[in-house]
């Protein structure tokens, strides 16, 4: 029988790692150009106004995308990641055409059921990837590294989407960039990213981690860690999605034009994504129950700020705070995932935690888009602050500190003896 001979390590597969960050910024920046316009654009071009049909959007792509990285989880069975990694890229290619030529609203719906797909079956390959590339060493600092390159793409994207809009004249130009964004990622996925299958099975012939009994209900509560970092990462997306759809009409509300709002939508993933270089290396020396119990709280209180931002420098300041919670946690939801399972469940014990990650999302969409048509903005981010809250101090409570620490918990200790 052939013997493996990848090595594992983020120095030793520095080239395909850093292909695959380049290739995740463009995963990041397809759905970045429409963070800020989408709004404008639905006024625009079709006299949608009301909240809960502007969110509609937001819910078909967070259903989509939901069901896409539970698909990836179990394809992987079957398919190689590369394979994976070139689906997403194909199902992007028509979304900036679709959206150029959008005739109805319906079309926005179609290309956001597109974008889901691409987001999770893309964005999930390269992050399986980089986890098979870089081993147990340093994971928390590759996770930061992938998360800071597609929410930075995001950020940067928004502002040029904003940016192009309010320049032109024209929200559809925003746009444009889409079409080199897509077919970047696909001739770099086709032609120069290698899969990393024979770099599973090398982590796999020496891990002493046990194999989870039930992937399904372990991930998704059951499993101390893993159970946390799942509500909170959905918690996490459920606010991202309330402010997707809300925070540029908060902010057109407020009297910002196009140009500043989209300034100030971007400010917001870019601190997300800056913040994760460092926070994701924190992962590996500190406590990464920490990390997340505290990034959810100040994800709530920046939140909650957003009610009484009456100024530019305060809303610049509670996005800098929102972006700063949120770095803290999600490179860390992705390295807690991988440290606690083993690497031949790590795909789907991955596809679960992102499927409830980002339904989210949807839950984000429906909720915003019914309760602030009901009760208003407001309200609306009221709720959302106390529930961030509420998922902190659950991850607080429930955790293990670390991997090498979690047995020293007596509850920690107790529930892994019933779930192993």
């Amino acid at each position: 029988m052939a013997t493996t001979t990848a090595n594992l390590g983020l120095r030793e597969n520095a080239s395909q790692f850093w292909l695959l960050v380049l290739v995740n910024g463009f995963v990041g920046a397809m759905v970045g150009l429409e963070r800020s316009v989408v709004p404008e654009f639905a006024e625009q071009a079709f006299g949608i106004s009301g909240h809960t049909a502007l969110l509609s959007f937001i819910l078909a792509f967070g259903l989509a995308k939901s069901a896409a990285n539970m698909l990836m989880g179990r394809l992987t069975g079957r398919f190689t990641r590369k394979q994976l990694l070139q689906a997403g890229w194909i199902v992007a290619l028509p979304v900036p055409w679709l959206l150029l030529y959008a005739a109805s609203w319906w079309w926005v719906i179609a290309v956001n059921l597109l974008l889901g797909l691409n987001q999770g079956l893309a964005w999930s390959a390269t992050v399986v990837m980089k986890i098979d590339l870089v081993g147990e060493k340093n994971r928390g600092l590759a996770m930061g590294i992938n998360e800071f390159a597609g929410y930075l793409a995001v950020g940067l994207a928004a502002f040029l989407a904003g940016y192009l809009a309010s320049t032109t004249g024209e929200v559809t130009m925003a746009f444009v960039p889409g079409i080199g964004f897509s077919l970047a990622g696909l001739l770099l996925t086709l032609f120069f990213v290698k899969d990393t299958h024979a770099h599973v099975q090398a982590e796999a012939a020496t891990t002493a981690l046990p194999l989870l009994r039930n992937i399904w209900k372990d991930t998704t509560w059951r499993h101390p860690n893993l159970g946390s970092v799942t509500l909170s990462g959905f918690m996490n997306n459920l606010n991202d999605g309330i402010l997707w759809g809300l925070l540029p009409v908060l902010l057109i509300s407020k009297g910002y034009a196009m140009a500043e709002v989209g300034l100030l939508a971007g400010i917001y993933p870019a601190v997300w994504g800056l913040g994760q270089l460092v926070t994701g290396r924190l992962g590996d020396i500190l406590c990464k129950k920490q990390l997340l119990s505290v990034g959810m709280m100040v994800q709530g209180v920046a939140i909650a700020l957003l009610l009484f931002a009456g100024s530019y420098l305060m809303l610049v300041l509670s996005l800098i705070l929102l972006g700063a919670g949120t770095a803290l946690v999600y490179p860390n939801f992705l390295s807690v995932v991988a440290e606690n399972t083993h690497p031949q469940q790590r795909p789907q014990s991955l596809g679960i935690f992102r499927f409830w990650r980002d339904f989210g999302y949807v839950a984000g969409a429906v909720a915003a888009g019914v309760f602030s048509d009901l009760w208003g903005l407001n309200a609306v981010l009221a709720g959302t602050a106390v529930l961030t809250l509420g998922a902190g101090l659950s991850a607080e409570r429930r955790m293990c500190c670390t991997k090498k620490k979690l047995w020293h918990s007596r509850e920690c200790r107790t529930v892994l003896i019933k779930t192993i």
